[in-house]
């Protein structure tokens, strides 16, 4: 993941206020990517 992809979602998941700057700065790039899409991805089955 690029460094600005890695920014963006940082800045999502903190403002989302789930995590602290100290436990996301700590996390690996697959993690931040996992809690993005867990928190700001939308699935087809919220549609139904």
């Amino acid at each position: 993941m690029s460094q600005l992809a890695r920014e963006s979602k940082v800045k999502e998941l903190l403002a989302k206020q789930k995590f602290n700057e100290k436990e996301i700065s700590e996390m690996t790039d697959p993690q931040i990517e996992y809690y993005h899409w867990l928190y700001f991805e939308d699935s087809i089955y919220d549609y139904m």
